[in-house]
């Protein structure tokens, strides 16, 4: 138990289903029975009124019956209880409880029982006034410095206080101003009421002038006027909060002056007579109650606030001095005596929990054992030492379960459709005017064990989208099977880097050992059609990018390829075949008649990987399906690094475009922030000074700020989009790489590695910095010249740089060492410097700085086809014509 829960000494639950608020809550000696003791008064919504004596009771038992003295159903909500000098001819103290519609005061008294049943209480009807208008709360005191007795004074939903004389209604004066009413307190010292606005200012209004205020027309007797109507009144003093008020207090400060305690939504304040803050405190979590009382230091006041996090602050004036929790959030709080115990802390919740407490510890009445001397068995010690060794050791051979368990958990399944939807799942697209085609896409899950949190969530590349990417599920017994749908489409007019999709389910397995479970992940890739972001298109006879294929089959019929694409049968096009991307760009492939060639041609280098990574599986599909299992395909053509790196460059311009604009837009913003508060300053001078064009100024500002931002935002989109273009075209780098040197698939991997970080490309750590930083590593490593190279310190710190020119270097000499025969691992001790000629007719490059080449030395796209000469290369190009 934590020592700063509130110490129950006595608590109950009233009702059933009941409702409470601040004002139900009283502690008085309502009884007059001398003996300084108060009684707890709790009256209700459901119209319920009763009253406790608590007495001590043992932990674990519940309140007895003769702590409820008293029991009643009234016909009315009651909204208020308080205790007062409320009836003429007496100073008894008599009970007043407010109803919506009605003032009851009561008199409660007690008979002392001759018999085991114990006394009995009854109350008695003093008197009682029917209110004309709907009553909010109510406050009493001493009004006017009169002696002996209270007045009450009622506010009503509209505004209006009305006063009442005891037996007799005084009169009723309306709120200047009034909206919705506030709280409503009454300081004896000054006699004013003090209340707060709707307009969130604290306003006082002395009891004098409200009493000699005259009625709007003394002249005309109407019913309004006998409603209390009257004119305009004069605050006495305002303050303005900032805030709406929860609850008013007045509590002497001293002999000569008192404080007004108000309770914000987030500060709490003290107020001293005249209106003046004397200190106000920002409190952490929102308030639900509070209670100023005299502290014992000279001074000074403590408060006691509760909060909806259930916990009671205490403090004094400013300082937080003990924190308390609470099983309830506290909308009433009191302090009284019950019982000879001084200084018990009552509180009531909104359904009904009250609870009398007192703060302080639980002592500690733990005492260590005496530990009994006897003589060690080491023999018995090594026993178990050599047994609990065996049980580690069986744990760790098997792991956190078998293999075999960890395989059989879970399985999951995708399946793609083989049509596309009937009716496109597509939403909020930006295509142009292409009808976006969706497909479905299902996920099956069966679980052989009991599963906890499984969920499941599915990736695709942007800017393919879904209709939904998370899915829960509850695999609360054995062999279940779920299946789950979702479609897939392209949102935006630009194609995506790869058609892969991944599902990933995470789960927890419980155990023995761990009945949480041990979180496990588990995924399933699956392949996208190529039809989903390509319809058939015409060829095209010219293209500004060209690549050739070579394979060690013969060529095979397109139209049986790709049947999805294949228009009607006809022979001059059995060779050749279009493809249109969705958003505009053609993609033409050609296969040669007569040599085992395939040759992809297209306007943008990047729409180039799509269809030559699906001509290869198709391919490599086609010929599996004849049982020919050592089918191949090579490139001898020359790198196309010049291409490859204009797509840099253009990623490269647009981010350091973005970051240029960001800068600009935080200075117009900051000179936009600098020119309101000058505004400020000046609207808020007393003496009126031209502004000086500075709303003008302001005007125009706010204006750049919108247009950069729209820039912003605009260059953002383009980064995307660049993103993915400069990706497809690293995937097809990456594949002709493989072609060209006949990497394995360890190799493979490497390479994607460095040219595909799996982090997203932004303003703080890019594309560019991340694989030159790999690709530098592989230089310096599995690919190093000499041991010189090897022993070259890279830097450790990943910032954006100046320009591309060492990322273009770094590649260049990446080809050029692969071609002379360098290996790519991730072992240093396996690089070993080979000097090889590179196929294809390409040059080595120099390796020194003062020898190096330019990438076109390499590279030229303009003679593609020329170095890789096609015998029916002139046929191939009659085809089209």
């Amino acid at each position: 138990m934590s020592l700063f829960k509130a110490r129950d000494w006595w608590s109950t639950v009233l009702g059933e289903k009941e409702e409470f608020d601040q004002g139900c809550l009283c502690l008085a000696d309502v009884d007059n029975s001398g003996n300084g003791q108060d009684k707890i008064i709790v009256g209700s919504f459901m119209g319920y009124l009763r009253i406790f004596n608590p007495h001590s009771v043992k932990t674990g038992d519940g309140p007895q019956a003769e702590d409820l003295l008293l029991e009643v159903q009234l016909r009315d909500p009651v909204l208020q209880v308080e205790v007062g000098k409320f009836v003429s001819g007496t100073e008894m103290l008599h009970l007043a409880v407010l109803h919506s519609r009605k003032l009851c005061v009561y008199s409660v008294s007690g008979t002392l029982g001759n018999v085991e049943h114990g006394n009995q209480y009854q109350i008695k009807l003093m008197y009682e006034h029917h209110l004309q208008r709907t009553a909010c709360n109510m406050t009493y005191g001493p009004f006017g410095g009169i002696k002996g007795r209270d007045l009450i004074c009622i506010q009503s939903m509209d505004g209006m206080l009305m006063v009442f004389e005891q037996e007799s209604y005084a009169f009723g004066r309306f709120l200047p101003g009034s909206l919705l009413p506030g709280p409503l307190a009454y300081s004896p010292r000054t006699d004013s009421f003090i209340t707060v606005s709707s307009c969130r200012q604290v306003e006082s209004y002395k009891y004098q002038v409200l009493a000699f205020a005259t009625d709007a027309d003394k002249k005309q007797e109407t019913e309004q006027q006998k409603l209390g109507s009257g004119k305009r009144l004069v605050v006495d003093w305002t303050l303005n909060i900032g805030e709406q008020a929860l609850d008013i207090r007045i509590i002497p400060f001293n002999q000569s002056a008192s404080s007004v305690f108000v309770l914000g939504e987030r500060n709490f304040f003290c107020l001293k007579d005249n209106g003046q803050i004397r200190f106000m405190k920002k409190v952490d979590c929102s308030p639900s109650c509070f209670l100023p009382y005299c502290s014992v230091s000279e001074g000074t006041i403590n408060t006691l606030i509760g909060n909806h996090n259930h916990m009671l602050h205490v403090y004094q004036d400013v300082t937080l001095k003990w924190a308390t929790q609470l099983p309830h959030v506290p909308v009433a709080v009191r302090v009284g005596s019950l019982h000879d115990l001084k200084g018990v802390i009552v509180t009531l919740s909104d359904d009904g929990h009250l609870q009398c407490s007192y703060l302080g510890t639980d002592p500690s009445l733990f005492q260590a054992p005496k530990v009994e001397s006897r003589e060690l068995n080491y023999d018995e010690l090594d026993v178990e030492l050599k047994e609990l060794q065996r049980i580690i050791k069986d744990v760790k051979s098997q792991g956190v379960w078998p293999m075999t368990e960890r395989e059989d958990d879970l399985k999951v399944f995708a399946v793609v459709s083989s049509n596309l939807d009937s009716v496109s799942q597509a939403t909020n697209v930006e295509v142009g005017t292409d009808s976006v085609p969706s497909i479905t896409v299902k996920i099956t899950l069966q679980n052989r064990v009991v599963l906890q949190k499984v969920k499941l969530s599915v990736y695709v590349q942007p800017p393919l989208a879904l209709t939904c990417d998370q899915f829960t599920f509850d695999f609360a017994v054995p062999d279940m099977t779920s299946i789950v749908a979702f479609s897939v489409y392209l949102k935006r007019n630009y194609i995506p880097s790869e058609l892969e999709g991944n599902a990933v389910v995470s789960y927890s397995r419980p155990t023995d050992r761990n009945p949480d479970g041990i979180p496990r992940v588990i995924q399933c890739k699956f392949r996208l059609p190529l039809k989903l972001i390509c319809l058939p298109g015409q060829p095209s006879k010219t293209a500004s990018h060209k690549l050739t294929i070579d394979t060690n089959k013969s060529p095979v019929s397109l139209p049986s390829l790709f049947p999805d694409f294949a228009n009607q049968p006809d022979d001059d096009q059995m060779n050749v075949m279009g493809f249109r991307l969705l958003g505009g760009s053609r993609v033409t492939l050609l296969a040669s008649r007569t040599s085992q060639r395939y040759r992809i041609q297209s306007e943008q280098f990047e729409d180039l990987w799509l269809i030559t990574n699906e001509l290869i599986l198709r391919l490599q599909d086609y010929f599996e399906k004849q049982g020919i299992k050592d089918f191949a395909c090579s490139f001898s053509g020359c790198m196309p690094l010049q291409e490859y790196f204009e797509l840099i460059d253009h990623h490269f311009e647009l981010r350091i475009n973005g970051e240029k604009l960001e800068e600009l837009l935080s200075e117009r913003a900051v000179q936009f922030r600098a020119i309101q508060r000058r505004l400020l300053t000046r609207f808020r001078d007393k003496t009126p000074a031209p502004l000086q064009h500075l709303d003008t100024l302001l005007d125009g500002t706010y204006k750049q700020v919108i247009a950069l931002a729209d820039a912003v935002e605009e260059n953002q989109d383009r980064l995307l989009q660049s993103s993915a273009g400069l990706r497809s075209a690293t995937h097809l780098l990456i594949l002709l790489v493989r072609l060209w040197q006949k990497l394995s698939a360890d190799q493979t991997a490497i390479l994607e590695a460095a040219f595909l970080p799996l982090q997203e490309d932004t303003q703080e750590l890019g594309w560019e910095e991340t694989v030159d930083a790999a690709i530098a590593h592989l230089l310096k490593t599995c690919l190093s010249k000499s041991s010189k190279e090897q022993a070259l310190n890279l830097s450790s710190q990943l910032t954006i740089p100046k320009d591309t020119s060492r990322l273009k270097k770094h590649i260049t000499l990446l080809c050029d060492r692969l071609a002379k025969g360098g290996r790519l691992c991730l072992s240093t001790d396996a690089a070993a410097p080979q000097a090889m000629v590179m196929p294809g007719g390409c040059t080595p490059i120099p390796e020194s700085d003062t020898e190096e080449r330019s990438p076109e030395e390499f590279t030229n796209h303009k003679h593609l086809i020329a170095e890789t000469p096609m015998p029916e290369a002139a046929a191939l190009q009659g085809v089209l014509e």
